[in-house]
C-alpha cells in the first residue's frame, strides 16, 4: 500500500512526500525479507515470496531512483539505480524496464540541459540492455539510446568528446542501422571537422543503406550551411545519377537550382532550369509537389529582380515558371503569374505585350482584385480614363467580398485598402488628379479600416484645396459641393472608430474641423453651405478634449450656423421656412448650453454674443408665430448693456412677414427710443424714426379702430415728436416734421367724420403746432392750413350749435 501511494504521489508531481511512502515500503519489504531469509529456502513457495519481495523492491528502489532525478539528486539516484543493477542477476526479466527507465532519465536530464548526467543514464541504458540479450529491450532500442548519447555528446562540447559522440553513432548504426544514425554520423563528421573523405565515406554509407531522398537532400542542405560546398554538388550528382529512374528525381534538380542560387550562381541556375524544361515535356515530368517549389524558386527569384528594378531579368524568370503552363491551363497560380508578367511588362514599356498578360489573367482569375488592379495600371498609362474607372469600380465590389485563400498567403486583410492607395497614387505620379479621387472614394466607401478611411479622406480634402485655389467662383463652390461628404464621412468614421487610440482619434478631428471651419468661411453667398460646415465644425468638436479655446470655437460655429439658418429662411418662400426655422432653433438651443459652460469657468470677456442669440432666437420664433417671443424682447431688456440697434432690429422682426407682433414691435420701439434719448448727444434723426414707425403703428386704419385708449396712445407718441423737435429745431428732418403734421391732421378729419367734435379740434389743433418747425415749407403750409383750420373751426361751432338745437 505505501509502494502504491508513493507512486501516486509521484505522479502527482510530489517528490517529497513520495519519498516518505516510499522508505516506508522499503523498510517493510526488507523485514518481510529478512523473516524469509530467516526460515531457509528449501521450501518452493518461500522461494517464490522471495522472488516477488525482491521484484516489489526493485520496482521501488527504481521509484525513488526516479524521485532523486526529478529533484536533481544524481547521487542518490544512482545508488538506488546500483542496487537495482545489482538484484538483476536474480530477476532479469525486468533489464528492459531498468533499461527504459535509465533511457527515460537520460531523456529528462538532456532536456534540463544536464549534460554530464544525461550521458551517465543513456550509457547506465545501454549497458543495463546489453546484460540480457534475451530480456533486454531490443537492439532498436538499443541504438536508440546510443544515438541521443552520441547527439548529447555532439550538443555537449563536440571538440572534446568527438571521439566519444562517434564512437556511440558507430555503436548504434551496427546494433540497428537506421536513416537518422547515418544522418546523425554525418552531423558528427561535419561538426568534428573531419576530412572530405571521412565525409564521402559517410555520404556513400548512405547510399548503400537506401535511405530515402528526403534524408539525402537533407545531407547536401547540410553540406551547405557547413561550406562544404564542393562535396555537396558533389554529393548531389551521385543522388542524381542513384536515384535517376525514380520519379521523385525532381525533387533533387530542384535542390540543385536552389543551392546554385543561394551561391550566386545565377546563369549555372538558368542552364539547370532550361534542362529541367527539356526534360519536363520529355518524359521527364516533375511531381507536383517539386514543380510547386520550382515556381516558389523562380517568383522568388524574380521577385528579387523586380524589387531592384531589373524588369527584363524578373521578367524572364517569370517566363521560365510560365514555361510549366500547359496552353489554355486556367487556375489562379497562372492569373498570378500573368499578373506579375503583365506588371514587368508594363514597366519595359511593352503595353500591348503587357495588355495581353492581364487578358489571360482576368480569363483565370477573373474575380480576383490583383487582376483588376493591374487593368488599372495598364488603362492609366494607356490614359484610358473609362477603363481606369470600371477597374476601380470593379475593386470596390471585390473588396467587399472575402479575399480568396490564395490571396491571403501574399497579402493582409487590409490588402484592398492598400491597392486602393496605390491606385490613387499611381494616378497622382501619371498627373490624372481625378481618377486619384475616385481611388479614394471607392477607398472610403469600401474600406472597413478607419486609418485608411480616414487618410483616404485626408487626400480627397487636400485634393479639393488645391483644385480650389485655381478655380474661378462658380468652379470654386463646386469643389466645396465635394468636400462637404467627405468631411460628412469623417465626422461619422470618428464617431463609431474602435480600434483607434484616444489621441489619434482627438487628432483627426481635430484636423477635419478647423476644415470644415476654413470651408464655412469661404461660404459667404452661400449659407447653405456656410451652416452645414459651421455644423460639421461643431460636431468634430465634440470629439476632441474640450478646453476654452474650443469652447469659444463652438459657440461661434453655432452662432454662424444660427444666422445661416436664419438667413437661408429669408431666402425661402413662407411655406418652407419651418425647417430652417426650427433648425437654427435648435442651434441657438446648443449654443446657449455652451455659453453656460464657458461662464461657469471663468471670466469671460464682454461680446455680442448673449444679444445676437436672442436676437436670432427672436426672428426665429417670431416667424414660427411662437408665444414664447415675448419672453425673448424681455430678456433682452433685462441685458446689462443693450444696443438700440438690436432693438430696432427686433421691432422691424416682429412685423416682417409671416411674423405679426405690432405690439411687440411697439414695445421694442419705445424701448430703443427711451435709451437712445438717454445717450448725452441724442441723434434727432434716429428719434424721428422711432416715433415715425411708433405712430404709423398705431394709427387707426379705420372707424373699428378708433378707440379712446388706441387715441391716447397715439397721442403720446405725437407729443414725443413734439418734444424732440422742439430740443433739436435744426437736427429735425422737416419732411417728417410735415409727415407728423399730415397724420395729426388725418386724425383730426377722421374724428371730426365720426361727430368726435371736442376730439376732432384737440388733434387737428395738434396738427398746427407742428406748423412752426416746419422751414421752408412753413409759410405756404402756415397759409393753407390757417384756413382750413378756420373753416374747421367754422363747422365744428355750427355742428355743436346744431347739437344743441336738436336736444
Amino acid at each position: 500500500m505505501a509502494s502504491k501511494t508513493g507512486r501516486t504521489w509521484l505522479d502527482c508531481k510530489n517528490p517529497q512526500m513520495a519519498d516518505h511512502f516510499l522508505r516506508l515500503a522499503v523498510k517493510s519489504l526488507e523485514t518481510l525479507y529478512s523473516q524469509l531469509m530467516s526460515r531457509g529456502d528449501a521450501a518452493a513457495d518461500i522461494t517464490s515470496s522471495k522472488a516477488d519481495v525482491e521484484k516489489d523492491l526493485l520496482r521501488i528502489l527504481s521509484c525513488q531512483a526516479e524521485s532523486a532525478v526529478s529533484q536533481e539528486n544524481s547521487g542518490e539516484a544512482k545508488v538506488y539505480m546500483q542496487r537495482c543493477k545489482d538484484m538483476l542477476q536474480r530477476i532479469p526479466k525486468d533489464t528492459a524496464y531498468l533499461s527504459l527507465m535509465c533511457y527515460n532519465f537520460g531523456v529528462d536530464t538532456y532536456n534540463l540541459r544536464k549534460y554530464e548526467d544525461s550521458t551517465f543514464w543513456l550509457s547506465q541504458s545501454y549497458d543495463i540492455g546489453k546484460t540480457s540479450a534475451k530480456y533486454g529491450p531490443g537492439p532498436d532500442v538499443l541504438a536508440k539510446a546510443l544515438r541521443l548519447l552520441a547527439t548529447v555528446y555532439l550538443e555537449w562540447d563536440c571538440q572534446r568528446f568527438q571521439e566519444k559522440a562517434l564512437d556511440a553513432v558507430i555503436l548504434a548504426n551496427k546494433e540497428c542501422v537506421s536513416t537518422s544514425g547515418l544522418y546523425l554520423k554525418i552531423r558528427i563528421l561535419l561538426r568534428s571537422e573531419a576530412s572530405d573523405n571521412h565525409i564521402r565515406a559517410g555520404l556513400d554509407e548512405m547510399l548503400e543503406s537506401q535511405v530515402p531522398l528526403e534524408v539525402c537532400q537533407s545531407a547536401v542542405k547540410l553540406l551547405m550551411s557547413e561550406d562544404r560546398e564542393m562535396l555537396a554538388f558533389e554529393y548531389l550528382k551521385c543522388v542524381s545519377q542513384h536515384f535517376g529512374s525514380s520519379p521523385d528525381l525532381g525533387a533533387a534538380l530542384v535542390l540543385h537550382v536552389e543551392l546554385l542560387l543561394q551561391r550566386n550562381k545565377e546563369l549555372l541556375a538558368k542552364q539547370k532550369i532550361e534542362d529541367i524544361i527539356t526534360g519536363h515535356y520529355s518524359g521527364k515530368q516533375l511531381t507536383p509537389d517539386a514543380l510547386t517549389s520550382l515556381h516558389v524558386i523562380l517568383w522568388d527569384q524574380a521577385s528579387k529582380h523586380f524589387e531592384a528594378g531589373n524588369y527584363a531579368e524578373a521578367l524572364q524568370w517569370y517566363n521560365y515558371s510560365f514555361s510549366f503552363f500547359k496552353a489554355g491551363q486556367m487556375e489562379p497560380n497562372l492569373a498570378k503569374l500573368q499578373r506579375n508578367r503583365a506588371s514587368c511588362l508594363l514597366h519595359l514599356q511593352q503595353l500591348e505585350k503587357a495588355k495581353e498578360a492581364i487578358k489571360e489573367a482576368e480569363r483565370s482569375d477573373p474575380e480576383s482584385i490583383f487582376t483588376q488592379f493591374c487593368i488599372y495600371k495598364i488603362a492609366v498609362q494607356d490614359d484610358n480614363v473609362q477603363k481606369a474607372v470600371e477597374a476601380l469600380n470593379a475593386m470596390g465590389v471585390l473588396s467587399k467580398s472575402p479575399v480568396s485563400s490564395e490571396d491571403r498567403l501574399l497579402l493582409s486583410e487590409s490588402a484592398a485598402s492598400c491597392l486602393l492607395c496605390l491606385a490613387a497614387q499611381i494616378a497622382l505620379e501619371n498627373g490624372r488628379q481625378e481618377t486619384a479621387v475616385k481611388a479614394l472614394e471607392v477607398l472610403c466607401e469600401s474600406s472597413k479600416d478607419e486609418a485608411h478611411v480616414l487618410m483616404g479622406l485626408r487626400c480627397l480634402v487636400r485634393l479639393v484645396f488645391s483644385s480650389a485655389e485655381n478655380s474661378a467662383d462658380q468652379l470654386r463652390d463646386v469643389n466645396l459641393d465635394k468636400l462637404l461628404p467627405y468631411l460628412k464621412q469623417a465626422l461619422h468614421t470618428i464617431s463609431h472608430q474602435s480600434h483607434m487610440t484616444a489621441e489619434r482619434r482627438a487628432e483627426d478631428a481635430n484636423w477635419f474641423r478647423k476644415i470644415a471651419w476654413n470651408s464655412a468661411l469661404q461660404c459667404e453667398s452661400r449659407p447653405d453651405g456656410m451652416r452645414d460646415f459651421f455644423v460639421l465644425s461643431y460636431q468634430l468638436s465634440l470629439l476632441c478634449p474640450p478646453d476654452r479655446a474650443l469652447l469659444m470655437g463652438q459657440r461661434t460655429s453655432l452662432l454662424m450656423a444660427a444666422a445661416a439658418s436664419l438667413e437661408l429662411c429669408r431666402k425661402s418662400p413662407h411655406s418652407t421656412q419651418a425647417e430652417d426655422l426650427t433648425l437654427a432653433l435648435e442651434h441657438i438651443q446648443a449654443c446657449w448650453e455652451v455659453c453656460k459652460t464657458l461662464k461657469a469657468s471663468g471670466n469671460l470677456p464682454a461680446d455680442p454674443t448673449d444679444s445676437l442669440l436672442l436676437l436670432y432666437e427672436f426672428e426665429a420664433r417670431a416667424k414660427l408665430s411662437d408665444p414664447k417671443v415675448e419672453t425673448i424682447l424681455e430678456s433682452v431688456l433685462e441685458l446689462e448693456h443693450v444696443e438700440t440697434k438690436v432693438l430696432e432690429t427686433m421691432a422691424g422682426l416682429a412685423m416682417e412677414p409671416p411674423a405679426h407682433f405690432p405690439q411687440l414691435c411697439k414695445k421694442a420701439l419705445r424701448a430703443a427710443l427711451s435709451l437712445h434719448r438717454k445717450q448725452p448727444q441724442a441723434d434727432p434723426t434716429h428719434c424721428s424714426k422711432y416715433v415715425h414707425s411708433l405712430i404709423k403703428l398705431s394709427l387707426p386704419s379705420g372707424v373699428s379702430e378708433v378707440e379712446s385708449r388706441v387715441l391716447q396712445e397715439l397721442w403720446d407718441y405725437f407729443e414725443d415728436a413734439l418734444s424732440i423737435i422742439s430740443a433739436a429745431p435744426d437736427g429735425f428732418p422737416e419732411m417728417e416734421t410735415l409727415w407728423l403734421l399730415t397724420q395729426a391732421w388725418n386724425a383730426g378729419i377722421l374724428l371730426y367724420s365720426l361727430a368726435q367734435y371736442h376730439e376732432a379740434e384737440k388733434w387737428c389743433g395738434l396738427a398746427m403746432s407742428f406748423i412752426r418747425h416746419l422751414g421752408s415749407l412753413r409759410e405756404s403750409y402756415e397759409m393753407q392750413m390757417s384756413g382750413l383750420y378756420s373753416e374747421i373751426l367754422d363747422r365744428l361751432d355750427k355742428a355743436k350749435k346744431n347739437i344743441h338745437t336738436e336736444e
